[in-house]
C-alpha cells in the first residue's frame, strides 16, 4: 500500500478522506494548504504550505516517503502576484501563470505535471475512497417523478454545454427555464442567487420545483477537480426551492454521504445518479 500524500484545501473533503486513511490503515501525510485547509487536519501528521512553497512541499513529500498524492478540497485561483513562492516555486509559477491564461482544466492539468515530474503517482479522491461518488438512480428515500424529468435533462445538458467552454460544472434549470449556470463563484453561491429569484419562477418549500445538475467538463481532469456535493449543497438546494439534484453516476463526488442522505430524505429532496454521458 503506497504511502499517500494528501494536498488538502478547504471544506470537509479532506477532512474526509484522512479519516478514511487513518480508519483503513493506509500511510498518509497532509499538506495543509495556508489559509485553505479545516483545523480538524492539524492532528494528522503533516505540514503547512502556503501556495507558492513547491519545494518545501516536494522535499516534505520525499521525506515521509510518499509515492502517490491526491489533491483535494477548495482552493480559490490565486493571485498570482501575491504568491511567495520559494526556490522551487519560482521555476513553476510562470508555467501556471500560463496555463490558467487557457482556463482552470489547464491550470490543473500545468499542476499535475509538476507533481508527476517529481515521480508522484496522482489519485483521485474518487480513487482513495471509492465509494464516494454518485450512484446510478437514486440516493436517499425520494426519487424524480415523469414531472422532473426534463428538468434534469435540460439541466444535464446546460451543465455539460458551459463544461464544453471551461465555464462551470452547474446550471439549476425550473419548468425548462434555465435559472442560473455556475461560474468561478461556484455551487453554493449560485444557489444563493437562485434563492433570490422571484418565486414565480422558481419553487418553495411548500411546492419545490426545478433541478440543480452538476456534470464533469469534458476535458476535465477528473483526478482532481470532479463535481461535489456535500451537506451544504442540499441545504441551499432546499433554500432555492428545488426538488432535487441530478449527477452523473460514478463522475460526482458526494462528500459526508450519510450526512446528505439523511439531510435530503429530511427536506425532501431527490438525489439522482444517470448513466454517464460516454456510457450512454
Amino acid at each position: 500500500m503506497r504511502k499517500l500524500g494528501l494536498i488538502a484545501g478547504g471544506g470537509s473533503l479532506p477532512v474526509e478522506l484522512a479519516a478514511h486513511c487513518d480508519a483503513a490503515g493506509r500511510p498518509f501525510f497532509v499538506v495543509r494548504l495556508k489559509g485553505f485547509a479545516e483545523e480538524p487536519l492539524e492532528g494528522y501528521p503533516g505540514i503547512e504550505a502556503g501556495l507558492g512553497e513547491f519545494g518545501k512541499v516536494f522535499k516534505a513529500l520525499r521525506g515521509e516517503g510518499c509515492e502517490a498524492v491526491c489533491f483535494a478540497g477548495v482552493v480559490d485561483r490565486p493571485d498570482f502576484g501575491a504568491i511567495k513562492p520559494d526556490l522551487r516555486g519560482l521555476t513553476v509559477i510562470p508555467g501556471l501563470v500560463s496555463a490558467a491564461r487557457r482556463g482552470d482544466d489547464a491550470l490543473l492539468r500545468r499542476l499535475l505535471d509538476e507533481f508527476a515530474k517529481e515521480g508522484f503517482a496522482i489519485e483521485g479522491a474518487h480513487e482513495v475512497r471509492g465509494e464516494m461518488t454518485l450512484p446510478r438512480g437514486v440516493l436517499g428515500r425520494h426519487s424524480p417523478t415523469d414531472y422532473h424529468r426534463a428538468d434534469m435533462d435540460r439541466a444535464l445538458t446546460v451543465a455539460r454545454a458551459i463544461g464544453e467552454l471551461d465555464v462551470g460544472q452547474g446550471a439549476v434549470v425550473c419548468e425548462g427555464l434555465v435559472l442560473a449556470v455556475e461560474a468561478q463563484e461556484g455551487t453554493d453561491a449560485m444557489l444563493r442567487r437562485v434563492a433570490e429569484l422571484p418565486q414565480t419562477i422558481r419553487g418553495n418549500a411548500e411546492h419545490p420545483r426545478g433541478v440543480l445538475a452538476k456534470a464533469p467538463k469534458p476535458i476535465q481532469e477528473t483526478r482532481v477537480d470532479l463535481p461535489t456535493i456535500g451537506v451544504a449543497t442540499v441545504q441551499r438546494a432546499a433554500r432555492a426551492g428545488l426538488a432535487g439534484i441530478v449527477g452523473e453516476a460514478g463522475r460526482l463526488l458526494v462528500v459526508d454521504r450519510e450526512q446528505v442522505i439523511a439531510l435530503a430524505d429530511d427536506l425532501g429532496l431527490f438525489v439522482y445518479g444517470v448513466e454517464p454521458r460516454s456510457q450512454a
